[in-house]
């Protein structure tokens, strides 16, 4: 009996040991996780301050470099300079009646000032200042002398492509991306970088390294995303010619909220190696790199430059097609398809103004304006451009979001990537009830996407087009520019651009105008097509617009690049002459 009462005891001794053990090696593992996750954040956050400290520093040589030229140069006249447009400033410089060095550092100075105020830089290319010095080779460039901002995701040697994640910090281009090598081929000096959000699958334009971007009409609305920076710095005057990317309406949001142009060609008419996306693999809703600038004559010109032989043999799986003057200087009058409402978001007042008054000028100068509808936009927005980028839930983008802080202007976005399957499809099936497109976005998070599905609604809308025998299109763009912390809000008003991506047409920005008193009043009566909670948010994220830029979206056939431009070049010369 006494060895069995020792037994019990002995074995009572062993569980409770084993339960000290485990609970020391629960207790341990949980240590650890938290010595790694605090660990992670010092790593982060170092990651952060290095990053900074490299583009305060680059922005400190620049400006000591302009004082000193500044300094010896006494009789430089930067506004004069700064005045003119890229046909007249590459003319004077072709001719020589412009110092290629008075003009660069005109526009470095003009870009750091630009940059304090609006926070769009994320590094100044140091060896612009040694381009600069042995210009003179490249004087039969077409872009010879011509400052060129370039956004943050094409890759510029010795420089991170960080697509605004901690992730993606050091680890610097081994070389330049085949546009940048051909922009100085062309006799152009890329000179600073710009701001774009975290992860790029945004149109807001802020992240945890480089921060918030603001609007250069109005310091408490975003400039756009994710070609933000470029947009800002152009529309601020710190930069005439810039190259961003677009996967959703990157270059266009950005040059429509900032009041200046912005083209997105056929995906594949642009080489795209040295692009850096943030996810790999994607091949749906497709990406595109363009250029963004004050006028349209200047997007021309940059695509006149880039389309030629160097580019080609740079990048062989670009099919070798140069820039189509004929076509582009075309006087023919148009047909053009008209929608001022895809069905799916509502634009704002102000932008459905500028529509009909586009129409009208167009109408009056010869051109045939005719009604056309987008087929199936809910089916689009969910069934294609959701499960299109978004293929694989998000685990891609979620992946290289980790190790650093989510961006409030994403936070509110990537929620509902982080949640499980089964709990997205229960909150669809509840929320049915009572919104009518929360509950396809969440279960689009979840489905597979079908090719079949896309090849189809391409061929429906080609044929739309032909039925109604239109050469080019007049719709809508987003805008005007938000207030902070609205546009991971409301992804749903991407369904305005982002369609083009998916249909790989080439689409443009023009400005034509800018919110009147009489557009904020209209606003208060802005209903949206659901009357659900994203058309309130809508309504809200555009108000307090007044004075800001107002623009129209023109979009062409694939491969009608040239026809597109020709377009856009028509509209901004009426709207012009109108104002006269």
């Amino acid at each position: 009996m006494e060895e069995m009462k020792l037994f019990v005891l002995d074995v009572e001794l062993d569980k409770r040991a084993a339960w000290l053990l485990t609970g020391g090696a629960c207790a341990a593992w949980a240590l650890v996780g938290v010595l790694r996750n605090v660990y992670n954040r010092w790593e982060a956050n170092a990651k952060i301050r290095r990053a900074r400290a490299r583009r305060d520093e680059s922005l400190h040589r620049a400006e000591e470099a302009v004082l000193q030229y500044k300094e010896s140069n006494s009789a430089l006249d930067s506004d004069q300079i700064l005045k003119l447009s890229l046909s007249e400033l590459s003319a004077q410089l072709k001719e020589g009646l412009l110092n290629p060095e008075d003009v660069f550092y005109s526009y470095m100075d003009k870009a750091l000032d630009v940059h304090k105020k609006l926070n769009c830089c994320t590094a100044v290319l140091s060896e612009s200042f040694d381009q600069i010095k042995t210009i003179a080779s490249k004087k039969e460039g077409l872009l010879y002398g011509v400052p060129v901002s370039i956004k943050e995701n094409i890759a510029c040697e010795n420089y991170d492509t960080s697509c605004g994640v901690i992730s993606n910090l050091e680890q610097p281009a081994q070389e330049d991306s085949v546009l940048v090598k051909v922009l100085k081929e062309q006799g152009a000096i890329p000179f600073v970088r710009t701001n774009l959000p975290q992860a790029l699958l945004n149109y807001d334009c802020s992240n945890p390294i480089y921060g918030q971007t603001v609007n250069p009409h109005n310091l408490q609305k975003t400039s756009g995303g994710s070609s933000g920076g470029e947009g800002a710095l152009i529309g601020g005057g710190g930069s005439l010619l810039g190259i961003g990317t677009d996967i959703g309406g990157s270059i266009r949001i950005p040059a429509a909220f900032c009041g200046i142009c912005g083209f997105k060609p056929t995906t594949g008419r642009l080489s795209s190696r040295g692009l850096i996306p943030i996810v790999r693999g994607q091949k749906t809703v497709l990406s595109s790199s363009g250029p963004m600038a004050r006028d349209v004559d200047s997007l021309v010109l940059c695509m006149k430059a880039l389309l030629c032989g160097h580019m080609f043999s740079l990048d062989p799986t670009i099919p070798p097609i140069p820039f189509n003057t004929q076509v582009y200087e075309g006087s023919r009058p148009l047909r053009i398809g008209y929608l001022e409402n895809d069905g799916y978001t509502q634009p704002s007042p102000s932008f459905v103004r500028g529509l009909r008054e586009v129409k009208a000028v167009l109408e009056q100068a010869g051109h045939t304006l005719v009604p056309y509808t987008p087929p199936k936009a809910a089916d689009i927005m969910t069934e294609l451009l959701v499960k299109g980028v978004l293929a694989d839930g998000a685990t891609s983008l979620l992946q290289k979001l980790e190790g650093g802080p989510l961006d409030p202007c994403l936070s509110f976005q990537a929620f509902p990537y982080y949640l499980p399957n089964w709990l997205k499809k229960t909150l669809s099936f509840l929320l049915k009830p009572l919104s009518p497109r929360i509950p396809p976005i969440l279960s689009a998070l979840c489905g597979k996407f079908s090719c079949v599905f896309k090849k189809v609604l391409i061929y429906e809308i080609i044929a739309e087009w032909r039925r109604c025998n239109i050469d080019v299109l007049l719709c809508p763009c987003i805008g005007p520019a938000f207030n902070f912390l609205y546009c991971g809000r409301l992804t749903v008003a991407a369904s305005m651009t982002m369609i083009y991506n998916l249909l790989n047409f080439p689409a443009g920005v023009v400005p034509v105008s800018t919110v009147t008193a009489e557009d904020e009043e209209q606003l208060e009566q802005y209903k949206g097509n659901y009357q659900d909670c994203f058309d309130r948010l809508f309504k809200k994220a555009v108000s307090g617009g007044q004075g800001l830029p107002v623009a129209v979206q023109c979009v062409a056939l694939p491969w009608q690049d040239e026809l597109c431009l020709r377009f856009m070049k028509e509209v901004e010369t009426l709207v012009k002459q109108k104002k006269k």
